[in-house]
């Protein structure tokens, strides 16, 4: 018999055994697969929200801090405290495009939707939006929405049908092409219309401001906060600070797996101590039939790392499967959004895979090093005596 049936044939050998401990180092991989992946796709997505602003500068509330500016990207209500006025101060600077937004939330079956008040054409432009269904915004003065993806499938609104907003009737006008970003779960309103449903007249929640030179991006923000007292952010300034939060939850949630993986370390020193004691016969067997210390100590490292082998691969399985369907079921919250508008485009990483391999396989490997050094170490005449 060859070494490597004889390890194949020592693992199965006791299939209750070789089940939990596989089951165990599953579980950490797969917990690990599953926040490593969904991480990456949150961060993909801020990487796109953060394009798809098509801004320079964001003119916030001043005082507003990082979550709010994570708002901005997922659509989440924000504070409302930008007037009129300032919005004209900061259109009297030379060379900038100023888009103005409102965003607040409203329920469709009692499932929280996010609302923008926008000026039509300045967004189209800038964000390039596309109709699939319907027609677009005619002017400023439209008393209609226009709606995502997203919402027109899942809650059954085609061009023509009817939204009740905070009480008023608000008509579907068309239906936006999918972009596989917030956008799809957003309802679209003109500015004026949106500010007197939302009892917000005159009143804006961020600036989005865009200039063609981006070297002047400290000279602008300097006189826009000269001229209002607001807070003003770079788009990068931004997303920094948005991938800084995002990046302290991933933190988190990767302690939480490893603490995963090392009870399933355990679980295969466990497994393997208890190998050693009960297969003392066999060993001494194995040394009198010339079996060097070096063979004994490969035998059994080589059964840890295979455990780590088989639950790499059933955990990486588990992981990717449990990212693409619990991603839907999610609560509504401003870091899921993001997590359900990435889809599952970054769930296949190769890079994410491999690691997980890697990782599985070398805590395996690590955790059989003890009880293969007791094997080895068992004089022939113990081992053969055992029994």
């Amino acid at each position: 018999m060859t070494i490597s049936k004889l390890v194949v044939r020592n693992i199965v050998w006791r299939r209750g055994r070789f089940v939990f401990t596989l089951l165990g180092i599953t579980i950490g991989i797969a917990s690990y697969v599953t926040f490593l992946s969904m991480g990456g796709s949150l961060k993909n997505e801020i990487h796109r929200e953060t394009a798809a602003l098509g801004a320079n500068l964001i003119v916030i509330p001043k005082g507003s801090c990082g979550y709010e500016q994570l708002s901005i990207l997922t659509g989440d209500q924000m504070p409302t405290n930008i007037t009129s006025e300032e919005v004209v101060r900061i259109e009297s600077i030379e060379g900038l495009t100023v888009i103005p937004f409102l965003v607040q939330r409203t329920a469709l079956n009692n499932v929280p939707i996010t609302v923008n008040g926008i000026l039509p054409d300045e967004v189209m432009h800038s964000r390039g939006l596309a109709v699939d269904q319907g027609r677009y915004f005619s002017s400023p003065e439209d008393t209609g929405a226009v709606i995502g993806s997203e919402v027109a499938a899942r809650f059954g609104f085609p061009p023509g049908s009817t939204l009740t907003l905070r009480g008023a009737q608000v008509p579907v006008l068309g239906v936006l092409k999918a972009t596989g970003g917030k956008d799809d779960v957003t309802i679209f309103l003109p500015m004026k219309l949106a500010q007197d449903i939302f009892n917000s007249v005159n009143l804006y929640s961020y600036v989005a401001i865009a200039f063609n030179d981006p070297a002047l991006a400290e000279s602008y923000s300097d006189q826009i906060r000269a001229a209002t007292g607001l807070g003003v952010v770079s788009d990068q300034q931004m997303l920094s600070s948005v991938l800084a939060i995002v990046g302290s939850v991933n933190v988190t949630l990767q302690l939480i797996a490893a603490v995963a993986i090392l009870a399933a370390a355990f679980g295969i020193i466990n497994t393997m101590m208890t190998a050693t004691y009960e297969r003392k016969r066999e060993i001494g067997i194995l040394q009198a039939l010339g079996a060097t210390r070096k063979v004994i100590f490969s035998v059994f490292v080589m059964e840890s790392g295979l455990y780590g082998l088989f639950g790499g691969i059933c955990g990486v399985a588990g992981g990717m499967l449990a990212s693409v369907i619990v991603t839907p079921y999610i609560s509504e919250n401003a870091f899921t959004t993001l997590m359900k508008g990435s889809g599952s485009g970054n769930v296949f990483d190769v890079t994410v895979i491999l690691g997980a391999m890697t990782l599985s396989i070398l805590v395996a490997v690590i955790a059989g090093v003890y009880p293969a050094w007791r094997a080895a170490r068992l004089s022939p005449v113990e081992a053969i005596s055992h029994g």
